[in-house]
């Protein structure tokens, strides 16, 4: 049976994410708050969690789970090698609502899905998600809904379309942007915007130094 969470107050927050990174721990499923919106997550090493994940979501390994860290430094462990323009993106908008496609480091042994050697990275701008993830370590984390519904941004949307799938539920209140993080992919030496989201487009090309129109937008 699962478990609600109100984060608001502080013993049941305490209790909340030791409960959360306990579960997590041992495999299952959390769902959590972010700035964006509310996130179902996995121990990004544990396998199976990952596909319970998926399951839990209807979603198919054709599309991977990405992930949460709970610092900057994380990053450098994840990557093949960080560019100069993922550098810059990540001290600009990090935390906050900017994922990163990147070249995941080979040695990883973790199981996302069909990734074809790329992982999306993103540091979420949320006391709660990071306190858990600086816990847990890297989670898998995607959108608390079921594929095609849309993205619950409160607890009580992100239980009513996935129950008892999620062993507890962390109540952070409603998110506070309510929409999706913006996803640039830098694993190619001109970045493109593959989602355009709580990060403007404009604002990514400010820190990049490019005209946005040299932006590629599939939104």
């Amino acid at each position: 049976m699962s478990t609600v969470f109100d984060c608001s107050d502080p013993q049941s927050r305490s209790a909340g994410i030791r409960t959360a990174v306990g579960a997590a721990k041992a495999g299952r499923l959390v769902v959590l708050p972010t700035d964006t919106v509310y996130g179902i997550g996995a121990d990004a090493f544990d396998s199976e969690a990952v596909a319970d994940l998926l399951a839990a979501k209807g979603r198919g390994r054709d599309m991977p789970v990405p992930v949460l860290v709970g610092s900057w430094h994380t990053v450098d462990g994840l990557v093949r090698s960080v560019s100069t323009a993922a550098r810059d993106l990540v001290e600009a908008f990090w935390p906050g609502g900017l994922s990163l496609v990147v070249e995941q480091a080979p040695s990883l042994a973790w199981d996302l899905g069909d990734t074809d050697g790329t992982v999306m990275l993103r540091m979420p701008l949320h006391p709660v998600a990071i306190e858990v993830l600086r816990e847990v370590g890297p989670m898998a984390v995607s959108s608390a809904n079921v594929s095609g519904q849309p993205p619950a941004t409160t607890v009580d949307e992100a239980r009513d379309q996935l129950a008892e799938k999620v062993t507890v539920y962390l109540d952070g209140g409603p998110a506070t942007l309510g929409e999706p993080s913006t996803i640039v992919d830098v694993t190619t030496p001109t970045p493109r915007i593959l989602r355009v989201g709580a990060v403007s487009v404009e604002s990514i090309a400010e820190v990049l130094d490019v005209d946005s129109a040299s932006l590629t937008v599939n939104s």
